[in-house]
This record gives structure tokens, sequence and C-alpha cells, in this order.
């Protein structure tokens, strides 16, 4: 293959000769980087229209930055496009590898050239203090302008001084659309992907490649191209791709699992049904089932949270409480680890008594509102911060509950029109219990009106 046929990394973007020619025989992950920023999936909100970060690369004014996020996410890819884009020379190093002295070679190169400079440093978080601390007076200088990428949070891993003079743009974890468009961009692509091959895809096996990758878009790629080779080396040509010969390129069985189809939904019923049937070990299974197969974790979270108030509720008001914090304990730690808080969760919701009464209460409440329309709030209830709103009766005939025998005030609070209705109707489980009796001690003493002690404002 000549020069002028060999593929190029950015064969339509400025200054080719910053980026070494792609081997055709390199793996399809590196073959299938995109080509300009226009390609980059999964990014929108650095890279759509007026984003921040595509602003900075079309006005050549790239700052000194710090992508974060997770493996696979295409942060290296990105990182060469920001220099490419705008004019800027490129010189990648591995933070695993480099230190100082390679650091200094870098600066050194940098001085010599009419170009700005653009240092790549990959795995940021692996530099020592002191390593850290080298880059500064050039970063400070402009003698170059540093990219680091990394999987950890900046504010632990990177010295303060050397954050505070870079821009921290967070990347996300690459979701299954995004990830299935790679797929089938690589598919069909007859210059750096699979198209010359005369490989089909399916919707599940697409589905199934991107549940494996796991948000890691260098996985899918991979997994597909191994998947191919094994793939014609038994099948006839224009055949589709199997789930086995899927499974087989994995080294594992893949569980069928989508995101927005049939077997999502499935799995997320079988789960919630599971932890309202007090089962903690089948509500396990379904959350373990969705874990593996890739399922965002806060999206199990999430559910966790709607079912402690709409499955559990008063009758264990602990329940939220734990729901919610596995949440956030999930959303800080990820994965794997994530899935401690999330078993925690389940168990405890599963085991929990159970009640619905708060979530037909609001759906009561919203019904009355939609019939009645916005009705006048009753006289008493409303504040009168003026005269002419006290004139009009504002706050009159009010009663401070704390200076009433047990904090009881028998007035009427719902307007007229909506009779007497009963919106929560707590039930007998757990402390909701508890909250049955007392309501009902003081339904009565609404409707009879009686209830002792003088009346006073506050």
């Amino acid at each position: 293959m000549s020069s002028e046929d060999s593929l190029n990394l950015f064969p339509t973007e400025p200054f080719r000769s910053d980026v070494a020619p792609l081997d055709a025989h390199a793996p399809l992950a590196e073959r299938m980087r995109p080509q300009s920023l226009d390609e980059v999936l999964g990014q929108d909100h650095l890279l759509g229209d007026g984003a921040a970060l595509r602003s900075l690369a079309e006005a050549s004014t790239l700052p000194s930055l710090i992508l974060w996020g997770p493996p696979g996410c295409g942060k290296t890819t990105l990182a060469r496009l920001l220099a490419v884009h705008s004019g800027a020379h490129f010189e990648p190093l591995s933070a695993v590898m480099a230190g100082v002295k390679e650091i200094r070679n870098i600066v050194q190169r940098a001085r010599r050239i009419e170009r700005r400079t653009v240092l790549f440093l990959d795995e940021l978080h692996r530099l020592n203090r002191a390593q850290q601390d080298s880059l500064l007076p050039h970063v400070e200088s402009g003698t170059v302008t540093l990219i680091g990428a990394t999987t950890e949070n900046p504010s632990f891993e990177i010295n303060a001084p050397l954050l505070s003079r870079c821009r921290v743009f967070t990347l996300s974890r690459l979701d299954g659309g995004a990830l299935e468009s790679l797929i089938r961009r690589a598919a069909l692509d007859e210059t750096r992907g699979l198209g010359k091959l005369g490989v089909t895809l399916e919707d599940d096996v697409v589905a199934a490649i991107a549940h494996a990758a796991d948000g890691d878009a260098r996985r899918a790629l991979g997994l597909l191209e191994a998947a191919t080779v094994v793939h014609l080396r038994t099948a006839q040509r224009g055949a589709a791709l199997s789930l086995g010969t899927i499974e087989e390129a994995a080294g594992q069985r893949l569980l069928l699992h989508d995101r927005d189809r049939e077997e999502h939904y499935n799995v997320v019923s079988a789960l919630i049904k599971s932890l309202r049937a007090s089962d903690p070990d089948a509500a396990l299974y379904y959350a373990a089932r969705m874990l593996v197969a890739g399922e965002d974790p806060l999206f199990v979270a999430r559910r966790l949270v709607i079912f402690a108030s709409e499955d559990i509720g008063n009758a264990d008001p602990q329940a939220l409480g734990v729901a919610t914090s596995a949440y956030w304990a999930v959303e800080r730690i990820g994965m794997p680890e994530g899935r401690i808080p999330l078993g925690q969760a389940v168990t405890f919701l599963a085991c929990a008594p159970k009640s619905n009464a708060s979530y037909l209460g609001i759906n009561r409440a919203i019904d009355a509102v939609r019939k009645h329309g916005s009705l006048p709030v009753p006289l008493h209830l409303r504040n009168a911060p003026t005269a002419l709103m006290k004139g009009m009766g504002y706050g009159s005939g009010y009663t401070y509950p704390h200076e009433t025998p047990g904090q009881l005030v028998v007035a009427r609070n719902l307007p007229d029109e909506l009779g007497q209705p009963a919106f929560y109707e707590p039930s007998r489980e757990g402390a909701e219990s508890e909250i049955a009796r007392r309501l009902a001690d003081w339904r009565q003493q609404r409707k009879s009106g009686n209830l002792s002690g003088e009346k006073s404002e506050p």
C-alpha cells in the first residue's frame, strides 16, 4: 500500500504530519477513532452546538484542561482532536511510564517549534505530587498546553496548584445508544471498519455487544472484531453474526438484557414485584441480573428510591433514607463496589413492612385538584403581610397549634367545596399503624369539633 493510500487518523484535519499513518492491521478500535469532533459519540454536553469545549476548540483558544471520565469514553481521542482542531502540535505521554525527564524533553521541543504544543498526559493521576509540580511553570508560562486524562476524581488526585490552572471537563459513560451507533458504524465502514467483510448484525446482537462493553467503546469494538474473526471461520459470507458467536468471542455467557426493549422491562418488573412480595432472594437475583447484564446501577438505585415511597412509605419511614443513601453511595463510589449498598437496600426494602397509603393519598389529592381546579385557600390559612390584606380577613381566626392541647387544631383547613375527603388512609402495617390510630382520633375530633383549650394567635 502506498503512502497516499494509507489510512490516517485525521485525513481531513490540518497538520496531518502530527498523526502517524494508521496501520491497516491495527485493532478495529484504533482504526475507528473519530476523525472529527462531529464523529465523537456520547459527549453532546461537551461537543454539541454551543457547548463549552466545542466553542473553545473552534475559537482556537484551547486552555490547559483535564478530561475526567470512565475507561473507553473517548478521552484520548478527544484530546488528539482538540489539539489538531486548534492547530497545535500534539505530544502524547502515558503517566504510567513517563516522569519528569520525559516531560522536560517535550518542553524543550516545544520551545524550539513555532506552533503551540499540546502535552497530553494519559492517566494523569498516576503522576506523584513532585511530578505534577514539575508541570506548573510550563503550564503557567504557556510553553505547553496540558491536556490530562484521568479516570479518577481530579479533586482528590490532582494537586491543587495544577488543578487551579486547568479547566475540568467531565466525559459521560457511553450509553447503550452511543455504543450501538458506534458498533453499526464500524460494521458498515468499508474503509476503516468491517464493511468489506459482508457481516450482518441483527439488533439483538448489537445490543448484546453494547451491554457486554459496559460503556467502553474500546471494549465494544474489540469484541465486535473478535466475534467477526470467529464468524468468518465458521459461517458463510453475508450470514448474520449470532449471539453464540459473540459469547464465544467474549469468553462468557452474555445475558439477554436491553435498556429500552422488552427484556429490560421484564427484569425491572420482576425486581419491583419481588420487593413488593417481600422476597429478598428473588429481588437480589433480579437486581444482580440487571447489574451483570450492564444496566446502569443508578437506574436500579432510582427504582429503589421510588419503591421505598410507593410501596413502603410510612410503614417504615427509614426505607426512603436507606434507598436514597444507596443511590448517593453508588453515585460516589461507582461499580463494582456499588453493588454492596444496592444489595443492602434491596434486602432492607424487601423485608420492610409494606404500605402504599401515601402513594394512593397523593394520587387522590391530585385527582381532587384536577376535578375542582384552584379552589380559594381558606382565609385563616392565608398570610397577612399588609394592612390591606389583614383588613380583608387574611389570617383571621388562625389557631397556633403549639398553643393547643396535643398540638391539634380542629378548624377546617380544606376548601368547603371538597367536603370531607380522606386522601390519606394509613395501613395497619409497621410504624404506620400508630399513624393510623392517631389520625383516626384527630379526624373524629375535627368532625365533632371537640377540642378543649383556648385558641390564641401567635
